[in-house]
C-alpha cells in the first residue's frame, strides 16, 4: 500500500522520498520473482517497521506458488537450529541432517531478522556455512536485518560481509514505522 509511504521529505542519503524507494524496492522484488531462480541474492536493511519482513513473505508466497522450495527462519531459529536447542526441529520427523540439506539445497532460503541472534564465534561459522554453501550451490538466499552495513561488518566476519557485499543486491529501506 504505498499510502502508507510518505512522499513528504527526502532522505538525505539517497536524496529520495520513502515513496520513490519503495516502489524501486517492489520493483526489485518483482526482477527477483520474475527471473527466479538465477541464484541472485537479497539483504534488506532499513530500521524496524519499513516493511521489510513483508517483503520478504510476499517474495516467499510467489516462489512457493511457482512450485519451488522456500525454507523461511527468523536469525534466532537458524541458530537455535544449529546449536541443537530447538525442540520443534530436534522432535520433527526431520533428522538434523536432513534439514541442514534444507538450510543448503532449498531453492530459495530467507533468513529474517539477522542480528536479533547472540552474535559470537558459533553462530559467525555458521551463517558463514549457511552464505558460503548456498552461494557455491547457486542457490538464491535473502537477507534482511535492522543493522546499517558498517553494524553487519562490524558484527559479523570479515569474509561473511565480503561475501554479502559483492554476491548480494543490497537494499536500503527506509521511511516511517508503518506497523
Amino acid at each position: 500500500d504505498y499510502s502508507l509511504f510518505p512522499d513528504t521529505y527526502r532522505d538525505p542519503q539517497s536524496g529520495r522520498t520513502p515513496l520513490e524507494n519503495i516502489k524501486l524496492v517492489v520493483k526489485e522484488c518483482k526482477d527477483f520473482v520474475e527471473n527466479f531462480p538465477l541464484g541472485e541474492n537479497l539483504l534488506f536493511f532499513g530500521e524496524p517497521g519499513v516493511g521489510k519482513t513483508f517483503l520478504t513473505n510476499c517474495i516467499a508466497k510467489e516462489i512457493l506458488d511457482s512450485s519451488n522450495s522456500v525454507l523461511y527462519l527468523s536469525a534466532i531459529e537458524l541458530f537455535d537450529y544449529f546449536s541443537s536447542k530447538n525442540e520443534y526441529f530436534d522432535n520433527s520427523a526431520l533428522d538434523n541432517s536432513a534439514f541442514s540439506m534444507q538450510i543448503i539445497e532449498s531453492d530459495l532460503l530467507i533468513i529474517d531478522d539477522l542480528g536479533t541472534e547472540l552474535i559470537n564465534s558459533f553462530t559467525n561459522s555458521k551463517l558463514f556455512y549457511c552464505i558460503n554453501q548456498r552461494l557455491l550451490n547457486n542457490r538464491s538466499t535473502i537477507i534482511s536485518t535492522n543493522y546499517t552495513l558498517p553494524q553487519l561488518m562490524d558484527a559479523y566476519s570479515e569474509r561473511i560481509f565480503s561475501r554479502i557485499s559483492s554476491s548480494y543486491k543490497v537494499i536500503r529501506m527506509f521511511g516511517d514505522d508503518i506497523r
